[in-house]
């Protein structure tokens, strides 16, 4: 088969060494990719939000399978695209990448269905929305309404913070048109846990448990990020939450996207709340998680692409899903300043000793090639996985494997994890 990959992070880069290891897959291209997804893949200058040419590439290279990574393209109808050129595409259509694309739908969606989330209240309105703070406990969660790179999520402590957060997301439309409508959510209290999951439309089969650091600073202190690292699998993420999920969250969400008319195919992306009412849930994605696939796809036993074509054909019921019995920890190396402003071109060093390290992984997220020279290119530079044979030796592994790289600048949270030892 030859396979196509849409997307330039670390979670294609995980996407792109899963593919690689498929005895279907004899070729993988990457559009536009990175200088570690080139190592396996084909990677050619085509953004991923440049349908037309991803189409013309696709059918031009006669490409059997195509996996897109990211969020924007998922939301903007990629798959449709491809879909009516008769190429094979695994992720949700338009339709189902909403269940992402709006905050607003997906909370709607859980009202009308009964799927536990947290109280809340939808505003196009400012001066609505400021009025409703006025009569609302504190702390409280806004939401930016569309896609924001993951920061479009305030949390606010105070009235004035709440107020102020309303102006940043309606009126200074920081996050663009992904404020023209924001969320007002209830600040709920708990463990978080992330659950990915392969859906073909009506069965789900969800994979190993996760937990992601979102705040740049350690501590989670700091500004919203894309994700500081991960861990899998949650030792809060008991057997008792995983039975009620399954029945209350997860098959009911498939159940309800297929009663709206918008049957989902692809990834979801459950991003939970253990609280003391139970677990609720924070948010969907459309899409493996970027760091959670980090620490989730290398643990998976079975084949992605097998996975992947059941749920394009509707035959994911006849998979059974493993997931080796140990843990894996991914701390991610950004550059200082990071998200605000950072220091693009450095040149990084030490890359090649993970080449015959078992359970040890480079995942590149901001990265290119200046002449022959692996330089950083983004916030985000690279995701350092390890694997132990629990938790702690995991978190020990990965931490010692940050050391083995280098570029200026270099900064990562050294807390990555630490919840193990509370468990």
């Amino acid at each position: 088969m030859k396979v196509l990959i849409v997307g330039s992070g670390g979670r294609e880069h995980a996407i792109a060494y899963s593919a690689a290891k498929s005895d279907k897959v004899d070729k993988i291209y990457c559009l536009p990719g990175n200088a570690g997804i080139a190592e396996y893949a084909q990677c050619e200058p085509i953004g991923a939000m440049e349908f037309e040419k991803i189409v013309v590439f696709a059918k031009e290279k006669e490409v059997d399978l195509v996996i897109v990574g990211m969020d924007d393209p998922l939301v903007g109808g990629l798959v449709d695209c491809l879909e009516e050129a008769g190429i094979r595409t695994f992720g949700p259509n338009k339709a189902a990448a909403i269940l992402e694309g709006s905050k607003a739908f997906s909370k709607d969606l859980m009202k009308k269905y009964h799927i536990p989330t947290a109280a809340y209240e939808n505003f196009t309105d400012p001066e609505k929305a400021l009025a409703y703070l006025e009569t609302a406990k504190m702390p409280i969660v806004l939401k930016a309404d569309g896609l924001a790179l993951g920061k479009g999520v305030l949390i606010c402590n105070t009235l004035e913070e709440a107020k102020e957060g309303v102006k940043t997301i309606m009126e200074d439309k920081k996050f663009g048109d992904a404020g023209n409508e924001m969320v007002i959510e209830e600040f709920m209290t708990g463990r978080e846990v992330s659950v990915l999951s392969f859906v073909d439309g009506k069965a789900i089969k969800t994979m190993t448990s996760a937990q992601d650091h979102k705040r740049a600073g350690d501590g989670d202190t700091g500004l919203n990020t894309g994700g500081m690292g991960t861990f899998s699998p949650s030792p809060f993420y008991t057997k008792e939450v995983d039975e009620f999920c399954q029945k209350h969250i997860y098959q009911a969400t498939v159940d309800a996207m297929r009663a709206e008319g918008r049957p989902f195919k692809g990834i979801i992306f459950f991003g939970l709340m253990l609280t003391e009412d139970g677990p609720k849930v924070l948010e969907y994605n459309a899409r493996f998680g970027d760091p959670e696939a980090q620490v989730v796809l290398p643990r998976m036993k079975n084949d992605l692409i097998e996975v992947a074509e059941a749920c394009i054909d509707g035959t994911l019921d006849q998979v059974d899903l493993q997931f080796e019995d140990n843990a894996a920890v991914c701390v991610v190396l950004a550059s200082e300043g990071y998200p605000v402003s950072y220091q693009k071109g450095l040149p990084i060093s030490g890359l090649e000793k993970f080449k015959d390290a078992d359970g040890y992984y480079c995942f590149h997220a901001g990265t290119k090639f200046d002449g022959d020279q692996i330089v950083t290119s983004g916030g985000r530079v690279l995701g350092i996985t390890a694997k132990g044979k629990d938790l702690k030796e995991a978190r020990a592994n990965a931490y010692a494997a940050t050391e083995w790289v280098q570029f200026d600048n270099k900064y990562m949270r050294h807390d990555i994890g630490k919840a193990i030892d509370e468990a």
